[in-house]
């Protein structure tokens, strides 16, 4: 399979994601993953990466089914910092968003 391939995209997400879970749990959290410096930059970083590869999804049924606007904005205020990055808002997303992409993804790569 392609590295440009949408399935390689969706496959790369996932390992971002399962990068994002495990930065949490080695700071025994969200909150405190974006307190710590470190944490913060690399969960932010990480939803940079989801945002950028999600936009290149070239598939419209796949598009259709994801948030592709949503992340790449995510993406485009972190990478561009406008007007600082909100970490509540960061962290809502990472707790609720996250998952469901997760799950999303996984269903889709199943078909």
């Amino acid at each position: 399979m392609s590295a440009n391939s949408d399935t390689a995209k969706l496959e790369f997400i996932v390992s971002i994601i399962n990068d994002i879970e495990e930065i949490v749990q080695r700071h025994n959290g969200v909150t405190l993953a974006l307190k710590d410096v470190e944490g913060r930059h690399a969960l932010l970083m990480c939803l940079l990466q989801v945002g950028e590869k999600l936009n290149q999804i070239r598939s419209e049924s796949i598009r259709f089914e994801l948030p592709v606007a949503g992340a790449y904005s995510v993406r485009n205020f972190i990478a561009h910092d406008y007007g600082g990055v909100n970490l509540e808002l960061i962290e809502s997303i990472i707790r609720k968003n996250i998952p469901e992409l997760k799950t999303t993804i996984e269903g889709i790569l199943k078909r």
